[in-house]
């Protein structure tokens, strides 16, 4: 590998020990400012990832080469083989270590500042992450007018940001770390309370597999998907879990027989109304979805377990919990 990957590693194993001094200082208040996180930073991106952020990433990287640039990347929010190449021709034009994934240098390196008055790629990728990330309704259009200056206005004062308008470095941090929602559709995804709330938050990556498997499993005829407990909006500790700190932990119930896990808890892989088949096909679909980005799934069928699709772990009969991870990422657990 290059230079950058033993500074990731030094930062890996400094990084818990501030995070854990920084959660005792930070307030636990769901939705508040970003000091609930335990960190803001750039999220590492790499090839097998998808969504928003990916999406960000390919509209910038073409900015920065050139539209019609040979080595310019189709924005498809996936982190394929062209979109590799782009970053690493990016990275090679810029004397960057050619690493192919997108780590906290290279997004600095690819976000310009830009105010009203601004168009081209870096504005399609700022309202693209503006929709995405805080749900407002934006034309993407590529041009920074008056309703993209005021999403960025009311995104500054979110965070807790200098209110200026304009997006350099800090704000274009802010955003591309910040968690997103899922879309609860009558075809996709449905919602189902673990107790805490607005616990629906997670990474650009986990939020676009789950959606994209959404879709899959409802097309097989299996039904939507039961979503549970996943982060809180800026991460931090939640009620009943030691993890779901970071947005890449997601909870989701079983399938049924009936496809009607939206409706019915308490479902265990012990229920003769337990779907193995569709469960099965779902879990399939995450890994398929997600190349080399799921660390573990934990789910107590045992046999699923003795094919290698999940891993045992207590208090994991009712519910599967998909655990996705990151390139090069600070946290050990987390890490690809």
């Amino acid at each position: 590998m290059t230079s950058t990957l033993p500074s990731a590693r030094l930062v890996r194993r400094l990084v818990p020990a501030a995070l854990a001094l920084l959660g005792i200082l930070a307030s636990a208040t769901p939705g508040s400012a970003a000091t609930t996180a335990p960190s803001i930073d750039w999220p590492v991106q790499s090839l097998g990832d998808r969504g928003s952020d990916v999406l960000a990433i390919q509209h910038l990287v073409r900015g920065r080469l050139g539209s019609l640039n040979p080595l310019a990347p189709p924005a498809t929010s996936r982190f394929d083989a062209a979109t590799e190449t782009a970053v690493r021709g990016f990275q090679a034009s810029r004397s960057l270590a050619v690493t192919g994934i997108v780590d906290g240098t290279t997004w600095t390196a690819l976000v310009p500042s830009i105010a009203a008055g601004a168009s081209g790629e870096a504005v399609t990728a700022l309202q693209g992450e503006l929709v995405a990330k805080r749900g407002v309704s934006l034309t993407i259009n590529g041009r920074f007018g008056a309703a993209t200056r005021s999403a960025v206005l009311a995104f500054q004062r979110h965070m807790g940001l200098a209110v200026t308008g304009i997006v350099g470095s800090k704000t274009w941090r802010a955003l591309i770390w910040h968690y997103r929602l899922p879309h609860f559709t009558s075809t996709t995804l449905c919602d189902y309370s673990a107790g805490n709330g607005p616990a629906n938050w997670g990474t650009s990556e986990a939020i676009a597999t789950l959606q994209s498997v959404g879709t899959t499993t409802f097309a097989a005829g299996s039904g939507r998907i039961a979503v549970g407990d996943i982060s809180y909006e800026h991460g931090g500790p939640i009620t009943g879990h030691v993890t779901h700190r970071r947005g890449l932990d997601l909870d989701i119930r079983p399938l049924r027989k009936a496809n009607d896990q939206c409706s019915v808890a308490g479902t265990t892989w012990r229920s003769t109304a337990y779907d193995r088949t569709a469960t099965r096909a779902m879990i399939l679909a995450f890994r398929a979805a997600s190349p080399g980005h799921i660390r573990v799934i934990w789910f107590n069928d045992p046999v699923l377990i003795r094919e290698g699709l999940t891993r045992y772990h207590s208090g994991h009969d009712d519910h599967v919990h998909v655990r996705f991870c990151e390139a090069w990422h600070a946290i050990a657990t987390y890490d690809c």
